[in-house]
């Protein structure tokens, strides 16, 4: 039998694997982010011991840097390693555009059998179990506020918009000094502080802290919230508020408090691997 004939290549082939590989597909870090994703590869290894996990990334930037697989990588190379079916965990905190783009490229792949699981925010069941962990955060003294820091997006037709407006209603309804913007969409920042504003003309506002519902807190909360120059921040001082941002420390480093650094947000993103896994099984 030659070793590049028909059987010798088929003789060659991986033994197919009986389980579904894992995929965590994540926009990536910086190396001061990498504390924070530390934390999370360590949760998902013991939560999912018994599963071969794999990497993939979605920011060209990062993996240019660092030097890490993209998506359609990984999904290569899982199928090379014998696995036929795969289940593709993002770690996007809402279902938007690039959450879409991961679905396309793992639903569309060929030779695999692909799940995609839910993002952090899927459900507005979920957004409220979030919101109810991040307001272990919240400030409660008299004439104190807070304002809860979403990603948002520029696109106008992404459908995602209604997530973030739905968010800024929800918890004008369930908090009495809690209020939500965008970085970039709605509801916009510009708008919100002018409400701020109005509220604080009639009752004067003495502090307010910026809560980031991101994954990682980087550099959207180093400078778009708490940068020295034209932030959150500064705005609200010059209304007259001292600001702050929730930190962790982390090693000797001191970190602003992203989802990532919240253990029950991670714990909450392997329930959704767990239900993904679980659909699995009936394909």
């Amino acid at each position: 039998m030659h070793q590049y004939g028909y059987i010798g290549r088929k003789l060659r082939l991986p033994k197919l694997q009986d389980q579904p590989a894992i995929i965590i597909a994540t926009f990536g870090s910086s190396s001061k982010g990498q504390a924070a994703m530390d934390e999370v590869e360590a949760q998902l290894a013991e939560n999912f011991a018994d599963h071969q996990i794999y990497w993939a990334y979605t920011s060209e930037i990062i993996r240019r840097k660092r030097g890490l697989p993209s998506l359609l990588e990984t999904l290569a190379k899982v199928e090379s390693d014998g696995y036929r079916k795969a289940v593709v965990q993002p770690l996007q905190v809402f279902p938007g555009t690039e959450y879409q783009q991961v679905r396309e490229s793992s639903l569309y792949f060929p030779g695999l059998r692909v799940i995609v699981g839910e993002t952090l925010c899927h459900r507005w069941n979920f957004i409220e179990d979030v919101l109810e962990e991040v307001s272990a955060d919240f400030l409660t003294g008299n004439n104190q506020i807070n304002l809860l820091a979403l990603h948002g997006t520029p696109l106008a037709a992404d459908p995602v918009n209604m997530i973030y407006i739905g968010i800024s209603d929800l918890v004008s309804g369930m908090y009495d000094n809690v209020y939500a913007a965008t970085v970039e969409g709605v509801p916009n920042i510009q708008s919100v502080a002018g409400r701020i504003k109005k509220d604080h003309a009639r009752t004067p506002f003495t502090r307010i802290r910026l809560i980031p519902m991101m994954f990682l807190a980087g550099t959207h909360v180093e400078d778009d919230l708490m940068g020295e120059q034209e932030s959150w921040r500064t705005r609200f001082e010059a209304m007259g508020m001292e600001v702050d941002c929730p930190a962790i420390t982390c090693g000797a480093q001191e970190y602003f408090k992203g989802l990532a650094f919240r253990k029950e947000c991670i714990q909450f993103f392997c329930q959704r691997l767990k239900r993904a896994l679980d659909i699995m099984k009936h394909y």
